[in-house]
């Protein structure tokens, strides 16, 4: 993914479309302008429809504003559980070793058929609270192709959960996949596709502090 500069990276801002997917046909999309500070803080824009929301996370906190319905408020627990949910399942927390932070367990699993003459390697995380997470490396390439785990619907049922990567660009020597589509169920629920990525530009924490009132949000 690029060694000793993508080990450097300690900010990025991304930008793109997100299209979400429902029962397999793609909705309308969104303008997205995502900054990151690494490890746990993240703040994304979204313009689409004439809207603009913000959801922004730092940790075990978050707030979101919506300008069509003027609200702006704290995240409800369960947005808080889907941020921290994907930053232990992120490719960073994998190839950063955030992991061990959480005392989890690194394994190998074995080669995996993918496709006509394709094989991914498959390396899984084991937390000592149970979740598993596998990752598939193409055998070939030793890009990241996939990421597999499971979650509970509201009914208590186990539900595979899965992002697949592709497009990998190669920039300011750090290798990143610009598609990502997730899914649920083996059913597509949505696509990220970037445009562009930085890395290591500044980026003010002011960005992350949840603003005072409405008029005070840029």
């Amino acid at each position: 993914m690029g060694g000793n500069a993508y080990l450097a990276v300690r900010t990025t801002i991304g930008r793109g479309i997100i299209t979400p997917f429902a029962k397999g046909v793609s909705q309308n999309p969104s303008s997205f302008i995502d900054y990151t500070v690494l490890p746990d803080r993240e703040r994304t824009e979204f313009r689409g429809g004439g809207n603009r929301s913000i959801q922004a996370n730092t940790g075990s906190t978050g707030w979101l504003f919506d300008a069509a319905a003027r609200t702006l408020k704290d995240q409800p627990p369960a947005d808080i559980e889907n941020f921290q949910l994907s930053l232990r399942t992120s490719l960073d927390n994998l190839l950063r070793g955030w992991w061990r932070r959480e005392g989890a367990m690194l394994t190998y699993v074995g080669r995996r058929e993918a496709g006509l003459a394709k094989r991914n390697e498959t390396v899984r995380l084991t937390y000592p609270d149970g979740f598993v997470i596998d990752y598939e490396i193409g055998a070939k390439d030793n890009l990241p192709a996939k990421s597999l785990y499971k979650r509970k619907t509201a009914e208590g049922e186990d539900v595979q959960e899965e992002d697949r990567y592709a497009r990998f660009l190669t920039v300011e020597g750090i290798t990143l996949p610009f598609i990502i589509d997730h899914y649920r169920g083996g059913e597509q629920t949505s696509r990220i596709s970037y445009d562009s990525i930085e890395f290591n530009r500044p980026i003010a924490d002011s960005l992350f502090a949840k603003p005072a009132n409405i008029k005070a949000i840029k």
